[in-house]
This record gives C-alpha cells, structure tokens and sequence, in this order.
C-alpha cells in the first residue's frame, strides 16, 4: 500500500485542496481519492483557520469511502474534552470554558458549531479516531511514538478503540497516568528543566519544563534536544542534558507525526523519522509525504500545496 501522510491542517481547505489536487487526488462521488493511493491525516484538522467544519467534511468523507485515514491530534481531544461534563465540578466541563487560551484557541471551530447538532455529530465522529496507527511498512502518530504510554491507553480501550466518555474524564484530569500518556501521545513528551532554569515562552508564560526531540536520545545538550519555537531555543541551557529513560532512539519502521510547527524547507529527522507539520496554520505550507515503501525515508518525499 503507497500512503500520503498529510500535515495539520487547522481549517485550511484551500491549503488541503491544492495539495489533494497537486497529489493526484479527484473528488469522485462525493469524496476526493486516488486510484492507487490512501491519504493518511495526522491531526489537527480544527481550529485557527476559516473553514472548520469544511475541512472536517473532506476529511471524513474521505476516511468513510476507504480513500483515507486520520489519526486524533490535541486539538480533536481537546474539542471532546470541552464538551464533556466535569463529573467533579457541577456546571463545568473537562476542558475549562472560563480558560482564555482555552477559548481563544478553539475559537474559530465553535463559531462555527456551537450551539447546533452538527457539533454533537461532530464530536461523536471525533472519539472514533485512533490516537496512533501502525500499518506494518509505516507508523503515524500526531505528536510522539511512545510504546509503554501507548501499552497505558490500549488498558482503556475497547474492542472498537474509540474514546469512551470514561477514558476522555480520566485523561483530562493532570496526574492521572491516561492523562500523561496522553498528553505524550498527542502534544509530545515533556521533560522538566534542570533545578534553576526556565524559559519563558511566546505568550509570555514561565515554564520550567520542554518538549525534546523523542526519537533520538544522542542529543547532547538541552538546547540541542528541545522542541521549542526557534525564538525560545536560547533560552534553554546549553549544558549537557540529563539521561531521561523514557528517551530513546527510535529504531522502527518509517514513524510520520505533525504538531511542532516546524519551518523551513521539510526535510525527514532521520532515516525513518519525518514530521509533516511546517505551520500550515498560520503562513507555512501544508506538506505531505509521500511514502511507496522505502525503508528510509528521504527530502525527495515530500510534496506541499505550493508549486
């Protein structure tokens, strides 16, 4: 089987038709496919960009013709959270409403959705997204490939894998070990900064822990193994870093994720590692990989929405 793996996409459907169009992918009765290709969608397809529930359309119409597939990025679990009741806080909901950047975040989908059945529906179609796929020749995931979390959430799920309300409660609650695992899966695993450090990031927040770069854990410094936006990279120490022992390189088949917001021209992060999100959100490209089997990946394999 040859896959597209396609980046986030965040509401851009003019960004996600060009591409389909530059991939070889035609709508035919009624969801666009390839003849001999099936896309495969990391997450992320909400919030931020105009068309909300445009996007979500192509993208489940395709899934539900057999021409894709989609794995469940933050924003999709986040988009759950906030509609499930908070068994603990009568009148709240898992992801808090009253929250500013909970709101500002996942503005641009309610606008869209709120207050109509179509969000229910939506949500509904939400849960039944796997949180990872392992296909045998490829992997995908949004955010990070972790089997042991990944063994910790196969416990909570049933025979169909959906997201029941039950597993949804216990992995938005902080501290739970659904919730770490989770939050690896989806948002990238998180290290705390050595005793006396912290950056403080673009929306002016002080943290004293980072997202690093999991796949590998040949990474010297702190600097060299943090995931952070390029303008926050000096802030983290460039001492050596600490052996962490859920960090360790990865050594499987081809893994694609999206989520960090790279920039730049895509490249792969190793022979069998490539993350598809280049900020497709905001003014980078929608990128996608086009994967026909190779063992190792390569620059040449990825496509994006521009010419």
């Amino acid at each position: 089987m040859n896959y597209d793996i396609i980046g986030d996409i965040h509401g851009r459907l003019d960004k996600l038709d060009v591409l389909l169009g530059r991939l070889g992918y035609r709508e035919h009765h009624g969801a666009w496919r390839h003849p001999d290709r099936t896309a495969i969608f990391v997450g992320d397809l909400i919030d931020r960009g105009p068309h909300q529930v445009a996007t979500v359309d192509r993208v489940r119409r395709m899934v539900d013709a057999g021409a894709a597939l989609c794995v469940m990025g933050n924003h999709e679990f986040n988009a759950i959270a906030w509609t499930t009741p908070d068994p603990h806080n009568t009148g709240e909901f898992l992801r808090l409403h009253g929250k500013p950047g909970n709101l500002a975040q996942h503005r641009a989908f309610l606008a869209e959705v709120e207050g109509k059945p179509l969000h229910t529906e939506l949500i509904d179609w939400f849960r039944t997204l796997p949180l990872w796929l392992d296909l045998g020749g490829i992997r995908v995931v949004h955010a990070c490939w972790n089997e042991p979390y990944m063994a910790t959430i196969a416990t909570h799920l049933g025979a169909e894998r959906h997201l029941s309300e039950g597993f949804v409660r216990d992995a938005a609650r902080k501290g739970t070990p659904a919730y770490v695992a989770v939050d690896a899966i989806c948002k990238g695993l998180e290290v705390e900064l050595p005793s006396g450090h912290w950056f403080t990031d673009h929306g002016g927040q002080r943290r004293t822990s980072m997202r690093v770069r999991w796949w590998s854990d040949r990474f010297p410094t702190w600097r060299a193994a943090a995931l952070v936006p390029p303008g926050d990279a000096g802030q983290i120490p460039d001492i050596p870093m600490s052996a962490d022992p859920r960090i360790r390189t990865y050594a499987g088949p081809p893994v694609f994720f999206g989520h960090y917001w790279f920039s730049g021209t895509p490249d792969v992060l190793a022979p069998n590692v490539a993350c598809v999100d280049y900020s497709a959100a905001a003014d980078g490209p929608l990128v996608a990989y086009r994967w026909e089997g190779e063992p190792e990946l390569g620059a040449k394999g990825f496509w994006t929405h521009v010419e």
